[in-house]
């Protein structure tokens, strides 16, 4: 798994370059001047991105790499990357997703309003992904993402 960096502040619990590496506004913008980002996009008031260096670094291991991104990201992932294999993972319902979000405790009513917005977006782009996962057993889900990972680590070999 790849650690997207983040201008938001931690959430209770999240841990700094485990969970996310939490920058400045200003850092992540010189990042950004820098071309030091694969892909970067602003989400809820939040920057979010993926520095180049941490994917080179792992490809160059002969690893695979995953990153947990939005559309946006994906997007430029995809035309960054030739190779780039897109899995979209979705809650079973949209009750479903409200409930896990409100579970979270970290966002207010307005907050969580606007994420449910962009999620409806999102999911109108389920169609241009590889793989579509559906998060209803989070075992089964991981099971379904390895076996995704595995059939293309034998494409590669």
């Amino acid at each position: 798994m790849s650690v997207s960096a983040t201008t938001r502040a931690p959430r209770p619990g999240e841990v700094d370059g485990v969970d996310y590496r939490f920058l400045a506004p200003d850092e992540f913008q010189r990042l950004v001047d820098a071309g030091e980002f694969l892909e970067w996009a602003e989400v809820h008031g939040n920057r979010y991105g993926t520095l180049r260096r941490d994917v080179e670094q792992k490809v160059s291991e002969g690893r695979l790499v995953v990153l947990e991104i939005d559309p946006q990201g994906a997007a430029q992932v995809r035309r960054m990357v030739d190779d780039a294999v897109c899995v979209f993972v979705v809650a079973p319902s949209f009750d479903e997703l409200e409930r896990r979000i409100r579970k979270r405790g970290a966002e207010s009513d307005e907050e969580i309003a606007t994420r449910l917005k962009t999620a409806e977006r999102e999911m109108a782009l389920v169609g241009t992904y590889d793989y579509v996962v559906q998060n209803d057993d989070v075992a089964r889900a991981a099971d379904e993402l390895v076996g995704i990972a595995e059939s293309l680590l034998g494409r590669r070999s």
